[in-house]
Formats: C-alpha cells, sequence, structure tokens
C-alpha cells in the first residue's frame, strides 16, 4: 500500500442528476468544484447546456493531503450574484484509498447531494482513481497477480511480497483501468 504523504486522485467528474435551485430546476451555467479541508483544488468548466443534469466528465489529478479524511464536491451555479452552491457530498477518502480497497483501480461513485439546509439535492456521479507512485509500483514481481497468491505472501500493486495473507472484499466491483 502506498502512503497517503504522497496520494494523487484522479477524480473524474462525470455528471449530475436532478439539481435544483430553490426546488427550481437548475437552467444553465452549472459546475463542480472539488475540495479538501475547504481548500479548492480544482472545479469544471460550466455545463451550459444540460439544466438540472449537467455533464461535465473532466479529468483532474489532484494531490491530497496526508491528513484528509474527506473530499467535498460541490455542485453550484453562477448567477447574476455570484456563485451559488447548491448541493455537496463528503466522500470519505477511505471509499479508494487504503484498507481493503484494490491500488490503482478505477471506482465509479454516485452520493447524494445535499444543500445547505440539509436537504436532499440531487446526485453527483464520479469516478475516482489511487494513483500508485512509481517506487510502489516497482517494488513488486510484475509478473505474479493476487489470484492465487501463497499463504504467507502478501499481494500489493503488481505482484507478491513476503508477509501476512489479506483479504479483499467482493461486495463492491472494481474496473481496472
Amino acid at each position: 500500500m502506498f502512503s497517503m504523504a504522497s496520494s494523487t486522485l484522479e477524480i473524474t467528474v462525470i455528471s449530475g442528476e436532478d439539481i435544483r435551485n430553490n426546488r427550481k430546476p437548475v437552467k444553465k451555467n452549472a459546475f463542480a468544484v472539488i475540495r479538501t479541508d475547504s481548500q479548492p483544488l480544482c472545479r469544471t468548466e460550466m455545463d451550459k447546456d444540460g439544466g438540472s443534469y449537467p455533464y461535465w466528465n473532466e479529468k483532474h489529478n489532484v494531490e491530497i493531503p496526508q491528513h484528509a479524511r474527506f473530499i467535498t464536491v460541490e455542485v453550484q451555479c453562477k448567477t447574476s450574484v455570484g456563485d451559488k452552491t447548491l448541493g455537496m457530498a463528503r466522500i470519505p477518502v477511505s471509499d479508494f484509498v487504503g484498507g481493503f480497497v484494490p491500488q490503482s483501480y478505477l471506482h465509479f461513485l454516485s452520493y447524494r447531494l445535499r444543500n445547505s439546509n440539509g436537504e436532499r439535492n440531487g446526485i453527483i456521479n464520479v469516478s475516482v482513481k489511487a494513483k500508485v507512485p512509481e517506487y510502489a509500483a516497482s517494488s513488486c514481481s510484475s509478473t505474479a497477480t493476487t489470484i492465487g497468491v501463497p499463504f504467507g505472501k502478501t499481494p500489493c500493486y503488481g505482484g507478491v511480497v513476503p508477509g501476512v495473507p489479506i483479504g479483499v472484499p467482493i461486495m463492491k466491483q472494481y474496473y481496472q483501468g
């Protein structure tokens, strides 16, 4: 497993669903902002045509601080008086990094957005891939796989190293990217 101190996430903000502004469908100019600990990391371009179902499909490589436990995705709308936050989702970093989550796999995730009153306001669809640093990928044999790993060996990105066997949950579906 790689260190969170050097982790980079490849986050693709795909789309939003049923986004509203004061309970009325958004007409245009929706965009998404990705942040950690209130620090904005990046934002998408404005969707000018999608209305309440904006589509961005924008990929961003984001450096995540070592202490970050959540990533926040906000959907905002450009209005005549400035940018207005329509909904946000706090995404646990543990959903795609650490524990039993396979490294360098592409995760497709959907999260409920909540407005400033805590009410439901649509869904945000993202994909996330934890990028493995080069030193972690090169420290394993590239010919071995995690299928049929002998007892006493530990699967890691690209191969097997001596250690304690681990299990990988089968309840989630992962896509190797």
